[in-house]
């Protein structure tokens, strides 16, 4: 393929949000409840969090928010400017700015909602031995309305787009946005996306999640997501094999691609489930004295992963990208990368 036909092939919508990153201790955890390895929306009690990050422990700001991640990590796998754009609402302050200047210098077309009146959104992540916890505190990124994709300017780039990425955060904050895309792909025979994101999206956003089921093609998420999942659907197993199966064999809206279900593991194989039968497929070995912090880790997989599905790279490319790009980030603080990735 020639770089042009790549120009906007990759679209993704999600809650764009600045990293607050500190390495804590268990007694900030506890004071929190804050649990590893999880994802919540902050609350109240969750609001002087920030501040005390920043005054107790040594804090970085790292441009972040699951799919943006995602998005930015492709378009650094594809090396070619333009290739992926990316949707969703920020504030008018420094921190949209500095949002803005780090995705356009990344090489992703964005088309930002500005919110006059909210602050950017913020994520804190708190490292403890190299796990990550996420606590997102919204505002701006909670904003997005659909009237901003209505947009010429902003529809154009859902036309332009041959794959679609939606981490299921964006469940949240505009269903409605969701449902406009999910039915362009399927009646353009164009591949939808999504991710299962986190145990809360499965269990409270279950009804908005399950309207998107049928168009999802291919379905990402982690074994504690696959098996907070297969709970709430009453499937009585625990078994991430099974139950990536069971997901790939829901029902679809569009006939025109079987659906695939990718599920990471941590240090464990990925999981892949397409027509009734399982793959596992290990990741790179890391020694744990290498690992810096697992924040952006699947969403730096699915980064890799998709930036070979839209050069039509079969499903075993995929995987390798998708480890690779993920190797790479938790030897890093957040989900960052060097200037150039080493993959062939």
């Amino acid at each position: 393929m020639a770089s042009s036909d790549f120009d906007g092939i990759l679209l993704g919508m999600g809650n764009p949000l600045l990293d607050v990153s500190a390495v804590v201790d268990q007694q900030f955890l506890d004071k929190y409840d804050i649990k590893l390895n999880n994802a919540i929306l902050a609350e109240d009690k969750h609001l002087p969090m920030y501040d005390e990050m920043s005054q107790k422990f040594n804090v970085e700001y790292i441009a972040g928010g699951a799919t943006q991640n995602s998005i930015k990590v492709a378009q650094w796998m594809l090396q070619v400017p333009g290739a992926t754009s990316y949707m969703g609402s920020i504030g008018k302050d420094k921190y949209g700015e500095a949002m803005k200047k780090d995705a356009t210098a990344a090489g992703v077309n964005v088309h930002y909602y500005e919110d006059e009146a909210t602050p950017t959104g913020t994520c804190g992540v708190c490292v403890l031995g190299g796990e990550r916890s996420l606590i997102a505190n919204l505002s701006a990124a909670n904003c997005y309305k659909v009237e901003h994709l209505k947009k010429p300017e902003n529809w154009a780039l859902v036309e332009k787009a041959k794959f679609y990425y939606i981490a299921g955060f964006f469940l949240t904050v505009s269903p409605e946005s969701i449902q406009l895309v999910r039915e362009h792909a399927a009646a353009n025979n164009k591949v939808f996306t999504m991710n299962l994101s986190a145990p809360f999206i499965c269990e409270f956003f279950k009804d908005v999640q399950e309207k998107c089921l049928p168009y999802m093609d291919y379905i990402f998420g982690n074994e504690t997501e696959a098996r907070t999942f297969s709970r709430v659907h009453g499937w009585e197993t625990d078994d991430v094999e099974q139950i990536a199966i069971k997901m790939s064999q829901l029902p679809k809206a569009s006939g025109t691609y079987k659906r695939t279900t990718v599920i990471t593991q941590g240090a464990d194989p990925v999981v892949v489930a397409e027509d009734g039968k399982v793959k596992k497929y290990p990741v790179i070995p890391l020694p744990k004295e290498k690992l810096v912090d697992t924040n952006g880790a699947g969403d730096a997989f699915v980064g890799g992963f998709l930036s070979q599905l839209v050069h039509g790279k079969g499903i075993e490319e995929c995987v390798r990208a998708g480890c690779y790009a993920s190797n790479v980030v938790i030897q890093r603080s957040g989900c960052t990368y060097p200037e150039k990735p080493d993959f062939n």
